[in-house]
C-alpha cells in the first residue's frame, strides 16, 4: 500500500456508478474486506526487497527507496501486544528517520492508538473501497512503460511536497519498479491528450487467482485537471480487472480527503478501512 495521495484531480462530473452499498449487506462487505486484506499482506510481502516478522505482522523494507515510507514501514495484520508495538517500529525502523504503522483490523488498530499516539505518531484512516457500480461502458487509457511516466510522476510529487528535496522525489518515482514483484501481473496505465502526453495515470494490480485487484495512484498532471483522463484511466482499469476475472476491485482514499466522495460518484463504496499511524 501507498502513502501516495490518490488524487485524480475533479474531472468531469458525471458518475459511472450510483454509489451504492452491496445489497448482499454486511456479511458481504465482510468477505470481501478479508480478500482485500489478504491482498494487501501478500502484495506488500512481495513488493518488498526484505522483511522482518514480529507476532503480529512484519516490517517491508528496501534500502533501494529508504525515504519512501510507502517502501519502509511495518504493516500489523494480526492480533499484536500494542504495548510492544512501539518500541518493536523502533527496533525494526530504526535506520530510517521515519516510522510509519498501517494497521488492517480495526479492533486492534483501537488497541494500538494509544500507545502509538503517547509516542509522538499521528493517525489517519485510509479508506477501503471497493468498486459496485456497472462495468463502464468505455475505458480508452493504454498500458505504458514506466519511462513514460517518470517525469509526469516526479512534476507530480513536486507539486504535492514542495517542500522535499530531490532525493526524496527519486525514490517517490523509482519505486514503482518494485511494484512489479507485488502480483503476478502490475500494469501502469496512462491517459493521453491529443498530442501524445501523459494527462493522468494509474497503477494496476491484478490477482486472478484470488479474484482481486487493486487500483493505486490515480493522478491526473495539473495540467490537464477537469478534462476527463481521470476517468478514462479508471474505467480502463475497471474493465481491465473485470477481464482477468476479478471480481473484487479495490482502491485506497483517505477517509477526509476529497478524492473519496469522487471515486463514490464512480461507484465505490467504503467497505473497511486502514490505519495509519505516522512519525517524522
Amino acid at each position: 500500500m501507498s502513502t501516495a495521495p490518490a488524487t485524480p484531480g475533479p474531472d468531469a462530473p458525471t458518475a459511472s456508478g450510483t454509489g451504492t452499498a452491496s445489497p448482499a449487506g454486511a456479511e458481504h462487505d465482510g468477505a470481501e474486506l478479508r480478500r482485500i486484506h489478504g491482498f494487501l499482506s501478500a502484495f506488500t510481502r512481495r513488493q518488498a526487497a526484505r522483511t522482518v516478522d514480529f507476532p503480529g505482522g512484519f516490517a517491508a523494507l528496501n534500502d533501494a527507496y529508504a525515504l519512501s515510507h510507502g517502501d519502509n514501514h511495518v504493516l500489523v495484520d494480526g492480533p499484536t501486544d500494542p504495548g510492544a508495538l512501539p518500541g518493536r517500529v523502533d527496533a525494526l525502523l530504526s535506520h530510517l528517520p521515519h516510522r510509519t504503522v498501517y494497521v488492517l483490523d480495526a479492533a486492534v488498530a483501537a488497541a494500538c492508538a494509544e500507545p502509538l499516539e503517547r509516542a509522538g505518531y499521528t493517525r489517519a484512516t485510509v479508506l477501503l473501497m471497493r468498486h459496485t457500480g456497472p462495468l463502464p461502458e468505455l475505458g480508452g487509457a493504454r498500458e505504458v512503460d514506466l519511462p513514460a511516466l517518470s517525469g509526469p510522476v516526479a512534476e507530480s510529487w513536486r507539486r504535492f511536497l514542495p517542500d522535499v528535496g530531490e532525493e526524496v522525489i527519486r525514490d517517490l518515482v523509482g519505486r514503482r519498479e518494485a511494484r512489479r514483484r507485488g502480483t503476478s501481473d502490475v500494469r501502469f496505465l496512462a491517459s493521453h491528450d491529443e498530442w501524445g502526453e501523459v494527462a493522468s495515470w494509474a497503477d494496476l494490480y491484478l490477482d486472478p487467482v484470488a479474484g482481486v485487484a487493486q487500483v493505486e495512484d490515480l493522478v491526473t498532471a495539473a495540467s490537464h485537471l477537469r478534462q476527463g483522463h481521470a476517468g478514462v484511466v479508471l474505467d480502463t482499469a475497471l474493465r481491465l480487472a473485470a477481464g482477468a476475472g476479478c471480481a473484487t476491485v479495490f482502491l485506497s482514499a483517505l477517509a477526509d480527503d476529497w478524492p473519496r466522495h469522487w471515486y463514490e460518484r464512480r461507484g465505490f463504496v467504503p467497505v473497511g478501512a486502514v490505519e495509519c499511524f505516522e512519525r517524522a
